[in-house]
């Protein structure tokens, strides 16, 4: 009896070790997922805030929470079953689709460039592929839903390439350690994106609130209420004040840069992952030498400075990466104007024109 429990016990502790070695598998293999998709998630955070601009300082935490649901929905409910299925029946698609959602990432980082540098021609081109919105309706419920709609619609090529990109980092896994490492990445990335944005939106106006208070010390232990009326602040107060209303004031004042610089870093993103992208997507098809090129360059930049070699080597890497991007999306803007437009808005037309005559026919 005390054999067969010992037994037991140490299957049992066998069984444990198994699980945790699998966790920390899983836990490794999500951390390098996410560290491959991280240009995406800088995109995606640089994005997002500007969906809330314009509204009342009391909707914007609530619109975050709408986007943040709807990604939480494409990564779950649609992405992580479709990126599965493909690992099951297609493998082979994975790696052009990802190639796909690279030269979307370039057409859509190269057309901020182009917005940046030809804002009057950037409008033209967007009025002709589709992009201009009519007057935001009257209704502001009716414009915050469109608004979100944009941007989960939005989130959805993002979180597609994430998802991608995760995927390709565990090829070789069982299907439920792919499963899970989507899952806790897609699950992760949404949390650290959307809580970031929330803390950025709402910073301005925590700035405000802290630049006006004039009693810091007893706001901040809960003691604000229990002064009389119209009394002096307390020596905390006083000697806190200066310096939370000066990071009050900084808040207001920095927080436009700060947009404009996640707005840069966003684009530079977009440029140099959909770049790097294509360039590893070439090399799966046995088309190296771009990528031979890039990695010699980045190699002897890092010997010309060995004492920051590996910074050095990623910056390289990096700009050829976005010199690359910036090549193919220039090549895009036009085809897309072109050719992709006024296709997808023929075939448009031709489905409205079906639905109009359905009436009729009954």
């Amino acid at each position: 009896m005390a054999t067969g429990l010992i037994a037991l016990l140490d299957d049992v502790a066998s069984l444990a070790k198994v699980a945790a070695a699998s966790l920390d598998d899983v836990t490794a293999q999500a951390a390098k997922a996410g560290a491959k998709a991280a240009g995406v998630v800088i995109d995606d955070a640089a994005v997002t805030p500007r969906y809330v601009v314009g509204f009342a300082a009391a909707r914007e935490v609530p619109i975050v929470g709408r986007i943040a649901l709807g990604s939480l929905k494409n990564k779950l409910l649609f992405l992580l079953p479709a990126a599965l299925a493909l690992s099951l029946l297609a493998p082979w698609a994975i790696t052009p689709l990802l190639m796909l959602g690279g030269a979307f990432l370039c057409y859509e980082g190269t057309e901020k460039v182009y917005h940046a540098l030809w804002p009057h021609r950037a409008h033209e081109h967007e009025v002709k592929v589709g992009a201009a919105r009519a007057d935001a309706p009257e209704a502001v419920l009716a414009f915050e839903t469109e608004k979100v709609n944009g941007a989960i619609k939005t989130d959805f090529i993002l979180s597609a390439e994430i998802m991608a990109i995760t995927l390709a980092s565990v090829p070789e896994s069982s299907f439920w350690t792919q499963a899970t490492v989507l899952a806790v990445v897609g699950l992760g990335i949404t949390v650290v994106v959307y809580g970031a944005v929330a803390l950025i939106v709402k910073a301005d106006d925590a700035g405000v609130a802290l630049a006006a208070n004039a009693r810091p010390a007893s706001t901040l232990f809960g003691l604000r209420s229990g002064g009389a009326p119209g009394a002096a602040p307390s020596g905390a107060d006083r000697a806190l004040r200066p310096l939370s209303q000066g990071f009050g004031r900084g808040l207001v004042l920095g927080m436009p840069v700060l947009l404009k610089a996640l707005s840069v870093v966003g684009t530079a993103a977009m440029v140099w992952v959909g770049g790097g992208i294509l360039i590893h997507g070439l090399e799966e098809y046995g088309l190296g030498a771009l990528g031979h090129a890039v990695h010699d360059a980045a190699e002897a930049a890092a010997h010309a400075l060995p004492a920051a070699g590996a910074a050095v080597e990623w910056i390289v890497t990096a700009a050829a990466s976005g010199v690359v991007g910036l090549v193919v999306g220039a090549a895009l803007i036009p085809f897309v104007e072109h050719v992709a437009a006024p296709v997808w808005q023929r075939l448009r037309g031709t489905r409205g024109g079906a639905a109009a005559e359905a009436p009729r026919a009954t």
